[in-house]
């Protein structure tokens, strides 16, 4: 059943088509797809027959640039999936699916079979540990056979075939600044503007974002939102040429920073982009066409992680791909894909329309996504890569960043629930952010499992029948496991055993956001790679893991000599034994990030921090505003302005 559609503001007759112009540059390149690497392109240029009118580069006779000559030839290009993105929905991916759909039943079968139960405490914590990963396995199994239809259409590739004009262009002398190219949809000029949210990052990382950002083609305003308020940062975004705005208040933490530049901007879309991910030039280029579906409240693109050089950040990283790859993807047939925070253009008038971006909650993406849905708009995701960021590369920045995400799946769970009929969503709706808000029980699951080994060493209560043999048992139960590490397997093209580790050391996270909301305790907002002075220790954010690891060492011990004495090594000797060697690896990972840290805040101690050299923008289209602003105690996040200074130091 879908959403009522009549609660969404009346707006503006449709503006007809204009003629059909194809004067566009190249479309952007999927992921697994070649990527020119000439410069900017030149719009009012003519191009050689075997050259590009648009980048003036020679085309090969592989199939992407072909398209990319014949969309710059002006001919009407569909969209092909390329090699990454098809092989997403391959038989061969449907297959894996299928057979782990398959293995997860039966092993939900062999479960509740009253053949098969043991003693009611162990038994109890595995039947109610697995149902929830059966649950969560199902549904998502079902979203990942959902996907595969590609949300671009005729009307996406109309919009993108006319967005620029290059006549337009060309007579206005802006040929080689496709930074300030305007940008039309539906034969309406549009105004973009673009926030860069930052809270103490680090220099060098806002400097290529704001940089990146300003260079992104089509016309749009880049602001720097700081609510570090960094004296550094504000000179940083002078240089560049990017606007600065500094509140003096941090209520509603990024939400709140957002929302007081929409009082700022006025911009028909706006971006969102967290400091560390750098977009790529045609960002724009393929997100804003989508806007000529009136109803489109907002198009997110994936978090694309370019820094997985430890166990933390790969193992971070990972969690993600799958997620990025199948699941938003799918959620695309049911309206139900959600906002992530960054990478993101959002339609101006839909988050009017709701208040401005969730405040309530330390995950305003979901929650902001979640009202839009509940108002009848849509969203989009598109699977290619836009943006490229960084992934938590400490304990510490793991801990804070799924703490965060976690208490906001709660929040929604607990106090939102998505199947509440006053809630306006469609069944579909309701299914996927179910999905979404209890997807954090899957990592409070392994602390349970890790008690069911011990139950069996010290006091002999076993989950299943003494009837079953551990040879059947283990039939069943790699029946369900092995093959969701085949899936991520076929995801990932390799095996990553970080991944794992996380999911299994991380359940006091969880278990604490779970916690939190409870007891509804206050989330306070940290930012991962803040600046700062000495580094903590990661061990400061694991002592409960460190508890744990003592706990299973001793609890191995105790089996081993149980067993040597019986003669016979248990499967429970075995299971602990794991469990123990996998907490092992974490902690040890634990100690080579502390010995990291001593060198970095050594060395940071004899040299300081060396100030990035900055490309100064070009001729800036217009002045470099710092906006400096004074709390409201009514209404902090919608402060007034204070005082403007432009750049050449007269009042605006």
């Amino acid at each position: 059943m879908s959403a009522p559609t009549d609660l969404r503001r009346p707006r503006p007759d449709a503006v007809p088509n204009p003629p059909y112009r194809r004067n566009s540059p190249p479309r952007s390149p999927d992921v697994g797809e070649p990527t020119d690497t000439a410069a900017a392109p030149s719009v009012g240029a003519t191009a050689a027959p075997n050259q590009s009118r648009t980048t003036g580069a020679p085309f090969l006779s592989s199939t992407p640039r072909d398209r990319v000559r014949r969309r710059a030839q002006g001919e009407a290009v569909p969209h092909v999936r390329p090699r990454s993105e098809s092989r997403a929905h391959s038989p061969v991916m449907v297959l894996i699916v299928l057979v782990a759909t398959l293995g997860v039943m039966a092993y939900a079968v062999f479960l509740l079979d009253p053949a098969n139960r043991g003693d009611f405490l162990p038994y109890g914590l595995v039947i109610v540990a697995e149902s929830v990963l059966v649950g969560q396995a199902l549904l998502s199994m079902w979203t990942i056979l959902s996907g595969g239809a590609d949300p671009r259409d005729f009307a996406f590739h109309h919009t993108q075939d006319t967005l620029f004009d290059r006549d337009a262009v060309a007579r206005d002398g802006l040929t080689d600044q496709p930074h300030r190219w305007p940008m039309h949809v539906r034969g309406r000029r549009v105004e973009v503007d673009v926030f860069i949210t930052v809270y103490g990052e680090e220099l060098s990382k806002i400097a290529a974002t704001v940089q990146a950002a300003l260079a992104m083609r089509g016309e749009h305003r880049t602001w720097v939102l700081d609510d570090g308020r960094s004296d550094e940062v504000q000179a940083l975004a002078a240089e560049l040429g990017a606007r600065y705005v500094r509140r003096l208040s941090s209520h509603g933490a990024k939400a709140g920073n957002i929302n007081h530049a929409l009082t700022l901007a006025k911009g028909d879309y706006f971006a969102v982009f967290d400091a560390d991910f750098v977009p790529k030039p045609d960002f724009l280029f393929e997100t804003v066409p989508f806007f000529a579906d009136d109803g489109i409240a907002f198009v997110q693109t994936p978090q694309t992680y370019g820094n997985l050089h430890n166990l933390v950040s790969r193992g971070a990283g990972y969690m993600q791909t799958v997620f990025y790859k199948f699941i938003q993807p799918g959620r695309n047939r049911f309206n139900a894909a959600f906002c992530v925070g960054t990478n993101v253009v959002f339609r101006r008038s839909a988050i009017d329309e709701v208040g401005g971006i969730h405040t309530d909650s330390k995950s305003e993406d979901v929650w902001t996504s979640l009202m839009l849905h509940e108002r009848g708009w849509k969203s989009v995701f598109i699977p290619m890569t836009l943006a490229v960021g960084d992934a938590p590369e400490t304990i510490e920045g793991f801990t804070k960043q799924q703490l965060r995400w976690a208490t906001g799946g709660f929040e929604i769970l607990l106090t939102h629930f998505p199947f509440n009929p006053k809630h306006r969503l469609s069944m579909d709706q309701r299914l996927q952010y179910l999905v979404t808000a209890s997807f954090y029980l899957t990592g409070i699951v392994p602390g349970l499992l890790l008690l069911v080994p011990p139950l069996e060493i010290f006091f002999d209560l076993r989950p299943m029948n003494l009837s079953i043999g551990p040879g059947e048992w283990v039939l069943f139960y790699l029946g369900f496991y092995l093959m969701q590490v085949l899936l991520a397997f076929y995801a990932l093209g390799s095996f990553r055993y970080e991944t794992l580790l996380l999911a299994a050391v991380s359940f006091p996270i969880y278990a604490s956001a779970l916690w939190n909301v409870l007891c509804g305790k206050e989330q306070a907002w940290h930012v991962t790679g803040a600046n700062r002075g000495r580094t903590p220790s990661p061990f400061n954010f694991i002592v409960p893991q460190v508890l744990v690891f003592v706990f299973l060492s001793l609890t191995s011990v105790v089996a081993v000599w149980r067993d040597l004495h019986n003669g016979q090594l248990t499967l429970a000797t075995a299971w602990n034994i794991t469990n123990t060697l996998v907490f092992l690896a974490f902690i040890v990972a634990a100690f080579r990030e502390q010995a990291r840290n001593r060198v970095a805040d050594r060395e940071r101690a004899r040299g300081g921090v060396a100030r990035p050299a900055l490309a100064l923008a070009p001729n800036p289209a217009s002045p470099v505003r710092t906006t400096v602003v004074r709390p409201d105690t009514l209404e902090p996040h919608r402060a007034a302005i204070a005082g403007v200074a432009t750049q050449d130091g007269h009042r605006a």
